[in-house]
């Protein structure tokens, strides 16, 4: 377990990044978690306390109203250090991700064909 360990150790894992700049305090966040990871710091600002515990599900990020959480596509998904940003217009979600290079692409989701299957 211990090789296992320290070949993991100080690599990146995939997480949310929270703008604490960007954060109105909304708390949002804060009830779609299903981890119950995030809550409010002294000033009432998105935190997490470990963000290596993260689902990955991107709820908090489809939630927040202004773009203070980002998703960090970490090496154990492949990301390669990359990030995920979502900003939610009224009849779709648009999605863009910026590799560890900084190439930008965008994908957008209209709200009424998310759940077609």
């Amino acid at each position: 377990m211990f090789f296992i360990e320290s070949l993991l150790e100080g690599m990146i894992f995939m997480s949310i990044s929270i703008n604490k700049d960007k954060c109105v305090s909304c708390g949002r966040c804060f009830s779609v978690c299903p981890g119950n990871l995030i809550s409010g710091d002294r000033d009432g600002k998105a935190d997490i306390k470990c963000p290596r515990d993260c689902w990955g599900c991107t709820g908090c990020i489809k939630e927040c109203p202004t773009g203070a959480i980002e998703f960090y596509l970490g090496l154990d998904i492949g990301g390669n250090g990359g990030h995920l940003e979502v900003c939610d217009y009224k009849e779709f979600l648009q999605w863009k991700l910026v590799d560890r290079c900084g190439e930008v692409k965008v994908v957008r989701t209209y709200k009424e064909d998310a759940n077609r299957y």
